[in-house]
């Protein structure tokens, strides 16, 4: 009984950070469901719409490292803060801008500005994540505490894609611009009540200050962050192809629109159960290499069941339509063990306790710069053999990779644990 008593538990400021990360990826899923309504009230074209969905990216694609640094430099509260402040603001404009008698051309536009500056709120809000929550959080429940931050991004964005449709039947795009606004000012308020100042928790710590030219040069400088920033890019990249054409392909399979949904929407939500469960088996002392390589052969193998299948049309041979979604959900299951891991390698492989942001920030950059990349390659090479059954190769190719770089990271001793 006094052991269960003894536990360490996630304590309610960590859970604050977690909040704050959920809602900043609130953000970046909350345009996919409103596209339609978009187009309805200020006649938005495709082309435009893809602009919309891919600016966040290329902010976190480009400003990744330098915002995990900025983050670095002004502390990790303040940084979490001034984003859940940018991401309020810009939320609530862009929710003005739909009500503004002007519309058309000049309030797409508007919106194109708005998406951009909420891009940046948003890697002001996530990239401190980590550190701070390892910050928070007593060493006995820190690495269950870093799994269930390694889920913020899909339980954002499965919870937009479901509440989204909802809202904005109810008040229009813009009134589900105004909810998420409210969303990240309560996140916010519940962060500035709970999580300590930066002075305080760095004083506590007995960490020294350092000038940013030095953290960034610590960073760059390593060779450990380098190693897991690439090993985020290559699990992300595969997920995002894979779970991001799923709608495409079900659809093309003949899969009605309503199940084509759930499907997808249960497939995403089978990565958050990965991360969870990764933060669980890590809190037990599972080895994180051997984590990532559990999780990158899970996804190998359900990559190579999902996807392959020996010539095509009435010809083709491969698993049955259920025993390929079965796949898919244990792809999207496995890797979902690896962002668990590869958050609690970054803060634990950082240079130092004051380059934990700018290390999540190289990260951040790296799996952006693969999202980015990936689903456009896999969708040429459909494009070039005439269906999706050699994406198989695509992910195989990236889940190898990933398995030799754990190889390398499990090498590679903690500077603390060094010094």
């Amino acid at each position: 009984m006094s052991s269960v008593a003894a536990r360490p538990r996630v304590p309610a400021a960590a859970f604050a950070v977690l909040l704050g990360g959920v809602s900043g990826a609130l953000h970046l899923g909350k345009l996919p469901p409103a596209v339609p309504a978009l187009q309805a009230s200020l006649g938005i074209g495709l082309v435009e719409a893809g602009f919309l969905l891919s600016l966040v990216q290329v902010a976190s694609m480009t400003l990744g490292l330098l915002v995990g640094l900025a983050a670095d430099t002004i502390g990790l509260r303040r940084s979490m803060l001034t984003g859940l402040f940018v991401l309020t603001v810009a939320s609530l404009l862009g929710g003005l801008v739909g009500t503004s008698a002007d519309g058309g051309v000049h309030a797409v536009q508007w919106l194109l500005l708005l998406r951009g500056i909420e891009g940046i709120g948003f890697l002001l809000a996530v990239m401190p994540g980590p550190g701070l929550i390892r910050a928070l959080t007593p060493p006995g429940a820190d690495k269950a505490a870093l799994g269930l931050w390694g889920a913020y991004m899909p339980l954002g964005v499965a919870l937009a894609l479901l509440l989204g449709p909802a809202l904005i039947a109810w008040g229009g795009w813009t009134g589900w611009w105004w909810a998420l606004s409210v969303v990240s000012a309560g996140a916010a308020l519940w962060v500035w009540t709970v999580v300590p100042g930066d002075r305080t928790r760095q004083a506590a710590a007995g960490q020294p200050s350092e000038g940013w030219s030095s953290r960034l040069r610590a960073t760059v400088g390593a060779r450990a962050p380098w190693l897991v920033a690439l090993t985020f890019a290559v699990y992300s990249s595969q997920w995002m192809a894979v779970i991001g054409f799923l709608p495409a392909i079900y659809a093309g399979a003949g899969v009605p629109a309503a199940w084509n949904a759930v499907l997808t929407a249960l497939a995403a939500a089978m990565n958050i159960v990965g991360n969870i469960a990764g933060g669980r088996w890590l809190q037990r002392g599972v080895a994180p290499e051997r984590l990532l390589q559990l999780g990158f052969l899970t996804m190998a193998l359900g990559g190579v069941a999902a996807f392959a299948q020996t010539g095509q049309g009435a010809d083709a041979l491969g698993l049955p339509p259920a025993l390929r979604y079965i796949a898919v959900c244990a792809f999207s299951l496995g890797g979902g063990m690896v962002p668990a891991t590869l958050f609690l390698l970054g803060v634990r492989l950082a240079p130092g306790p004051t380059t934990v942001s700018t290390t999540v920030g190289l990260m951040q950059q790296a799996s952006s710069l693969g999202q980015f990349l990936a689903p456009p390659a896999v969708a040429w090479l459909a494009h070039r053999v005439g269906g999706w059954h050699w994406t198989w190769m695509a992910t195989l190719a990236c889940s190898l990779a990933g398995m030799a770089i754990a190889r390398r990271l499990g090498r590679i001793r903690p500077a603390a644990e060094m010094a």
